[in-house]
């Protein structure tokens, strides 16, 4: 039965059809931060995750889960995320008062904080592998294998001690074998039936260059900025013609609230060697057809700058001529002389002789 539901899931991954999927471990798996600021303070923080994505939020008040996306319930009824709720919710109030009660025992110091982190893992042809660690401060202190606890290499006589405490809760320590081995895998793979069109959806990227802070004189430094891209998946580089330019940094690739992807690509060059280079992008999305985007020379901005304003100056200075003349013309008619004679002139036809007056 395994085996079958290990076949479905292989289908279901975002790009089932290649090779990749074959190999690529998909996981599931809740996160409980708890932070302890002194002995009548205690905040929780829960959340869940589908590999990167964030799938539920968790309320610490209610013990309620949060889906953050329409098909973040899987295939599991109202009742049994119900039944899941409680478990979770009663166990999380019941970590902080051992924790609290045990603080001196265990020579903790307020404030800090404990996190468990609980889930599976799963790929074609390997069973689910189901795990859980705590961790204290953010360094291991013992992990879940069947149905005990082990301590962490590094966690010392604290970590001793804590798994010799938490060993002696057997009902507690079948349920979490029975949520890691069995649970975590079915909703794992309702997860993924509902939210396959989703997860399977290809999202074109957005990309631009600029320049981020001067490297030093006589350098620059141009980024090409790659955005909202899905799958994650992506190669972008600083070419110059079919030549990939070394010393390129790649920024950390960062989540967007709807769940597509942004990054960074800089390059650090001399300013006299800029001409030619371009930012090439790669993705799924694009069909073969790759994003190039040449960096131009910063001179180019003051040939723009010559190319419009020169036009605009000379229409300006025509308009002004024409203005003129439109307004000479209109006061010459207004006091019925043409233009080029002066009413005052003798030689005028209207001009009158005193005498002959």
């Amino acid at each position: 039965m395994l085996f079958l539901q290990l076949v479905l899931l292989v289908f279901l991954l975002p790009g089932g059809d290649s090779e990749d999927a074959f190999q690529k471990p998909i996981s599931f798996r809740i996160i409980l931060t708890s932070s302890f600021y002194n002995p009548s303070w205690t905040q929780n923080q829960g959340s869940a995750w589908l590999d990167e994505l964030q799938t539920h939020g968790w309320n610490n008040k209610t013990g309620a889960f949060i889906f953050l996306w329409p098909w973040s319930k899987g295939n599991f009824s109202k009742e049994r995320f119900t039944e899941l709720e409680r478990i979770f919710h009663t166990n999380s109030i019941r970590l902080l008062q051992i924790i609290h009660y045990h603080v001196s025992e265990w020579q903790l110091e307020y404030p800090f904080q404990v996190q468990i982190a609980g889930g599976c893992d799963s790929h074609f042809g390997d069973a689910s592998v189901g795990y859980a660690r705590l961790a204290y401060q953010g360094s291991d202190l013992m992990s879940f294998q069947n149905t005990s606890w082990w301590p962490s290499p590094k966690g010392g006589s604290r970590a001793q001690q804590v798994c010799t405490l938490f060993n002696q809760y057997y009902v507690f320590n079948e349920i979490v074998h029975t949520l890691l081995s069995d649970t975590c895998l079915r909703f794992l793979l309702g997860l993924l039936d509902a939210g396959k069109a989703f997860l399977q959806r290809q999202v074109r990227p957005e990309a631009w260059l600029s320049t981020g802070p001067s490297p030093g004189p006589g350098r620059l430094l141009l980024v090409c900025h790659v955005s909202g891209f899905y799958p994650k998946p992506v190669l972008v580089m600083w070419m110059r013609g079919e030549q990939e330019q070394q010393g390129t940094q790649r920024s950390n690739i960062l989540p967007h609230a709807d769940g597509t992807w942004y990054l960074q690509m800089s390059l650090d060059v001399k300013s006299r060697e800029v001409a030619g280079l371009y930012c090439r992008v790669r993705h799924s999305s694009l069909g073969g057809q790759d994003i190039i985007l040449y960096w131009e020379q910063p001179h180019s901005m003051g040939l723009v700058f010559l190319v419009v304003m020169v036009p605009l100056v000379l229409l300006t200075g025509l308009a002004l001529w024409l203005w003129k003349r439109w307004k000479t013309h209109w006061r010459h008619q207004c006091t019925g002389f043409p233009s080029d004679q002066d009413p005052s002139s003798p030689g005028s036809s209207t001009y009158l002789n005193p005498v002959q007056q």
